[in-house]
Protein backbone atom coordinates (compact mmCIF):
# COMPACT_ATOMS: atom_id res chain seq x y z
CA UNK A 1 0.00 0.00 0.00
CA UNK A 2 2.97 2.59 0.95
CA UNK A 3 3.72 2.21 -3.01
CA UNK A 4 0.44 3.19 -4.17
CA UNK A 5 0.32 6.25 -1.42
CA UNK A 6 3.94 7.81 -2.90
CA UNK A 7 2.69 7.01 -6.48
CA UNK A 8 -0.40 9.14 -5.46
CA UNK A 9 1.73 11.85 -4.24
CA UNK A 10 4.11 11.75 -7.01
CA UNK A 11 0.94 11.85 -9.33
CA UNK A 12 -0.26 15.00 -7.00
CA UNK A 13 3.36 16.68 -7.41
CA UNK A 14 3.55 16.17 -11.32
CA UNK A 15 -0.26 17.36 -12.07
CA UNK A 16 0.29 20.44 -9.92
CA UNK A 17 3.86 21.29 -11.79
CA UNK A 18 2.12 20.39 -14.82
CA UNK A 19 -0.61 23.05 -14.15
CA UNK A 20 1.73 25.54 -12.99
CA UNK A 21 3.31 25.97 -16.55
CA UNK A 22 2.42 29.37 -18.81
CA UNK A 23 -0.99 28.76 -20.36
CA UNK A 24 -1.43 25.25 -19.17
CA UNK A 25 -4.67 24.17 -18.50
CA UNK A 26 -6.31 20.77 -17.32
CA UNK A 27 -9.37 18.90 -19.41
CA UNK A 28 -11.05 15.43 -18.77
CA UNK A 29 -11.13 13.91 -22.36
CA UNK A 30 -11.88 10.04 -21.90
CA UNK A 31 -12.29 10.42 -18.62
CA UNK A 32 -8.82 10.94 -17.44
CA UNK A 33 -6.89 13.84 -16.44
CA UNK A 34 -4.71 15.58 -19.49
CA UNK A 35 -3.28 19.11 -19.00
CA UNK A 36 -3.14 21.23 -22.39
CA UNK A 37 -1.16 23.95 -24.04
CA UNK A 38 -2.71 25.69 -27.00
CA UNK A 39 -4.89 23.19 -27.14
CA UNK A 40 -2.30 20.09 -27.20
CA UNK A 41 -1.93 17.97 -24.44
CA UNK A 42 1.45 17.49 -23.12
CA UNK A 43 1.04 15.00 -20.38
CA UNK A 44 -1.57 12.39 -20.35
CA UNK A 45 -1.85 11.80 -16.26
CA UNK A 46 -4.84 9.03 -16.44
CA UNK A 47 -6.64 8.34 -13.31
CA UNK A 48 -6.02 8.52 -9.66
CA UNK A 49 -9.47 7.16 -8.63
CA UNK A 50 -7.54 3.40 -8.46
CA UNK A 51 -9.96 1.97 -10.85
CA UNK A 52 -6.25 1.73 -13.25
CA UNK A 53 -2.56 1.34 -12.76
CA UNK A 54 -1.31 5.25 -12.09
CA UNK A 55 0.81 6.24 -14.69
CA UNK A 56 2.46 9.77 -16.70
CA UNK A 57 3.02 9.89 -20.59
CA UNK A 58 5.12 12.17 -21.82
CA UNK A 59 6.35 12.82 -25.09
CA UNK A 60 10.30 13.12 -24.86
CA UNK A 61 12.23 14.01 -28.35
CA UNK A 62 15.60 14.40 -26.93
CA UNK A 63 16.88 11.22 -27.33
CA UNK A 64 19.02 10.62 -23.82
CA UNK A 65 15.67 11.32 -22.10
CA UNK A 66 13.39 9.32 -24.27
CA UNK A 67 15.60 6.22 -23.37
CA UNK A 68 16.15 7.16 -19.76
CA UNK A 69 12.18 7.15 -19.89
CA UNK A 70 12.39 4.38 -21.07
CA UNK A 71 14.37 2.45 -18.73
CA UNK A 72 12.35 3.03 -15.99
CA UNK A 73 10.38 0.34 -14.48
CA UNK A 74 7.50 -1.06 -16.66
CA UNK A 75 7.58 1.91 -18.96
CA UNK A 76 6.87 1.63 -22.72
CA UNK A 77 5.50 3.46 -25.99
CA UNK A 78 2.43 4.87 -25.30
CA UNK A 79 0.10 2.90 -27.42
CA UNK A 80 -2.66 4.30 -29.43
CA UNK A 81 0.74 4.99 -32.11
CA UNK A 82 1.74 7.73 -29.98
CA UNK A 83 4.99 5.66 -28.98
CA UNK A 84 5.85 6.20 -32.25
CA UNK A 85 5.72 10.30 -32.35
CA UNK A 86 8.03 9.73 -28.35
CA UNK A 87 5.41 9.24 -25.92
CA UNK A 88 6.31 7.03 -23.08
CA UNK A 89 4.25 6.10 -20.40
CA UNK A 90 5.89 5.72 -17.10
CA UNK A 91 3.75 3.64 -14.28
CA UNK A 92 4.14 5.16 -10.62
CA UNK A 93 3.59 2.54 -9.10
CA UNK A 94 6.44 0.28 -9.60
CA UNK A 95 9.43 -0.23 -7.50
CA UNK A 96 12.07 2.22 -8.36
CA UNK A 97 10.13 4.21 -10.41
CA UNK A 98 11.21 7.74 -10.96
CA UNK A 99 10.77 10.58 -8.05
CA UNK A 100 8.60 13.27 -9.07
CA UNK A 101 11.34 16.18 -9.98
CA UNK A 102 12.43 13.77 -12.53
CA UNK A 103 8.58 13.04 -14.06
CA UNK A 104 8.24 17.08 -13.82
CA UNK A 105 11.58 17.22 -15.72
CA UNK A 106 10.34 15.27 -18.37
CA UNK A 107 6.63 16.80 -17.88
CA UNK A 108 8.65 20.07 -19.13
CA UNK A 109 10.46 19.20 -21.93
CA UNK A 110 7.47 17.52 -23.13
CA UNK A 111 5.64 20.98 -22.77
CA UNK A 112 8.25 22.91 -24.68
CA UNK A 113 7.84 20.30 -27.65
CA UNK A 114 4.44 21.50 -27.77
CA UNK A 115 3.82 24.91 -26.02
CA UNK A 116 3.78 28.18 -28.71
CA UNK A 117 7.52 29.79 -28.51
CA UNK A 118 5.97 32.79 -26.62
CA UNK A 119 4.88 30.53 -23.56
CA UNK A 120 8.10 29.14 -23.84
CA UNK A 121 9.87 32.23 -23.50
CA UNK A 122 7.57 33.10 -20.81
CA UNK A 123 8.57 30.14 -18.96
CA UNK A 124 12.43 31.06 -19.19
CA UNK A 125 11.59 34.83 -18.42
CA UNK A 126 12.41 36.18 -21.17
Amino acid sequence: MAVAGSAHLTWGKVRGFALSLPGAVEEFPWGETVAKVNKKVFVFLGVDDGSHPMAVTVKLTDEAAHAHALASPGAEPAGYGLGRAGWVRVPLEEPGAPAAELLCDWVEESYRALAPKRLVAELDGT
